[in-house]
């Protein structure tokens, strides 16, 4: 039975491992936090490429899995409606999909608080080498470690993410809180609202422990607001003055920095999402980046996931690339003749998919990554800018 080692414990390493265990190969996978990631992360638009990539890691997709929403609503900063437009989905959270397939795994295939150090290579093998000396050696190394991957940095220390030029503010607010007049005009479909220079969604997700049931729900928000690199280090400088390079721990963000954010909602948003932004519950934000990975194999290694190619989060593609990418991997290991024939057939096939998915992130975030550039910019992109434009296009699967 050939072997697996899987760096990191998220989504796209959970993803593949239980695809790879359940085509027969035994599967351990690394974490360096000590502990669970649930907590961590907000919501996810599913599509039906994830949902078929849940089914096939053994994970339990039912009517549990989030909550149905009809379509979209735009509203003005008056609060109006202005638009809507039917688009039936699911919008799920991450917690919940990290408990469906942490559940699918046997717990003693997953291991915290690994910090990788290095990777090894044999002819044939993979060794990854710990922090206090632990030492792993597998025919294959898979490396699903994130925006801040230690694998890529180590075999391709030149990409790097490139920063997008705004941010995305996040948070969660429990439905219950929430006024008549919010729950009303944008709760039960995905929500848009277009302040002059940046853009508010929302949506419904599941409660803090997997309800779904109304009145036991929350509301997700994703606030995207252009930031100059000056005013991001601002953000990025923590409680105790550490400046921060690509996250920052929710916990480590300043208060004055979320105070801010809150008092700028209040005069720009429509009143639906200045209460939902003024309700949420530890309100977080992540930096927009750009990375594209030039080789995704590096002998018995692979990238997967965000630390092979890392999409602006406008198309709603993350997770679904992620478990895409363990997908075409267990396929193809399970009919190549050699792991090394099929590990070059993944990088032939999830280079192209990787790419096309991030000029399209991309060419959706345009009119965002104007407001720090020129006019010329702005008019360019200003066609993404309108309640038509961004209800069609977000978080839709592109057609590719």
């Amino acid at each position: 039975m050939s072997r697996a080692i899987v760096i990191g414990g998220s989504l796209g390493g959970l993803f593949a491992a239980n695809l790879l265990l359940r085509a027969g190969w035994r599967v351990d996978i690394y974490e360096r936090s000590g502990e669970e990631l649930a907590g961590r992360g907000a919501g996810i638009v599913t599509h039906p490429e994830l949902h078929e990539a849940l089914r096939r890691a053994g994970a339990r997709v039912d009517e549990t899995l989030g909550i149905p929403v009809p379509g979209r609503v735009a509203v003005g900063c008056d609060g109006r409606t202005l638009a809507k437009l039917e688009l039936p989905q699911i919008l799920t959270a991450w917690g919940r999909l990290y408990h469906l397939l942490k559940d699918a795994l046997p717990p003693e295939r997953y291991h915290f608080g690994c910090t990788l150090e290095r990777v090894e290579l044999g002819a044939d093998t993979a060794t990854a080498v710990f922090a206090g000396g632990r030492r792993e050696t597998a025919e294959l190394l898979i490396a699903a470690d994130g925006i801040r991957s230690t694998v890529r940095r180590q075999y391709a220390p030149e990409t790097k993410p490139q920063y997008a030029g705004y941010v995305a503010w996040r948070g969660l607010v429990d439905e219950r809180l929430l006024s008549r007049r919010t729950l009303d005009s944008i709760f039960d479909r995905m929500g848009f609202n277009l302040a002059p220079a940046e853009q508010m969604l929302g949506y419904p997700v599941a409660g803090d422990h997997d309800e779904v049931a109304p009145g036991e729900r929350r509301y997700n928000f994703v606030w995207y607001r252009p930031t100059d690199l000056a005013k991001l280090r601002q953000m990025m400088t923590d409680r105790a003055g550490r400046v921060h390079e690509l996250t920052i721990p929710p916990d480590s963000i300043r208060e004055e920095v979320v105070a801010e954010m809150r008092r700028d909602a209040e005069a720009l948003l429509a009143p639906q999402f200045a209460e939902v932004v003024r309700l949420s519950d530890r309100p977080f934000f992540q930096a927009i980046f750009d990375l594209e990975s030039a080789r995704l194999v590096y002998g018995r290694v692979a990238l997967l996931g965000d630390a092979a190619f890392i999409a602006r989060p406008h198309c709603g593609m993350g997770v679904t690339k992620a478990g895409g990418d363990a997908v075409a991997l267990t396929d193809l290991l399970s009919a190549a003749k050699t792991i090394d024939e099929a590990l070059a057939a993944y990088e032939k096939s999830r280079l192209a998919f990787g790419r096309e998915i991030v000029a399209h992130a991309r060419e959706l975030g345009s009119f965002l990554q104007a407001q720090t550039r020129g006019e010329a910019e702005r008019r360019a992109a200003a066609h993404h800018h309108t309640p038509e434009a961004v209800m069609r296009e977000v978080a839709v699967p592109p057609a590719l």
